[in-house]
């Protein structure tokens, strides 16, 4: 059973990373990905890991088995036996958090307004989930709607956390971006990236 958040943002980029991984192969996890130096694999990783990071923060307990940011690429099961337990612990801590207030967060800024909190969940979620789609030859699972919701907190958390090298440096904006294409650029990745080069 999916666990929602109540939180719309999060669980539409959610179910765009359940999505991406439910369909992978395991020809699939060794493939290159938009993160420079990671695998399908290690982005699968990552992603879990940040999510059980976020409910971590916010409940107390749990959190990431590895280190997000030292993936090793080998999965003990498979994507959707990884990735699902932290949707669903990140879908149930944000269940309890009061959107009129605050909550931690694992990033350097801490606590933030619950929106802000949730999108920047969000933000990682559906990024990793394109991610993995355009790794794989799947649909780009971000569209142009909810791209424009992520972008104010793309531009809300992202520029302090370059400087850990959770973002590449932001490229320049295409003539005819729209909000996808816009967003993926501030996060330092090109829309037009494919496996093939």
């Amino acid at each position: 059973m999916t666990t929602t958040s109540t939180w719309t943002i999060l669980d539409r980029t959610h179910a765009a990373l359940r999505a991406a991984t439910g369909a992978l192969t395991e020809a699939d996890l060794d493939r290159p990905t938009p993160c420079e130096r990671w695998t399908v694999a290690q982005v699968i990783q990552h992603a879990a890991g940040d999510q059980r990071a976020y409910a971590a923060v916010i409940t107390g307990r749990g959190g990431p088995d590895d280190d997000p940011f030292a993936p090793s690429g080998t999965l003990a099961g498979s994507p959707a036996e990884l990735v699902e337990p932290a949707l669903a612990a990140a879908a149930a801590a944000f269940a309890t958090v009061d959107p009129a207030g605050s909550a931690p967060t694992p990033l350097p800024q801490g606590v933030l307004p619950a929106a802000t909190a949730a999108g920047a969940a969000a933000l990682d979620a559906g990024v990793h989930a394109w991610d993995v789609a355009v790794a794989t030859g799947q649909p780009a699972a971000l569209d142009d709607d909810l791209a424009a919701r992520l972008l104010p907190v793309a531009r809300a958390i992202v520029e302090p956390l370059r400087q850990y090298g959770a973002y590449a440096p932001a490229l320049e904006p295409g003539d005819n971006d729209g909000p996808a294409a816009e967003l993926l650029r501030y996060l330092g990745r090109d829309p037009r990236w494919s496996a093939a080069g």
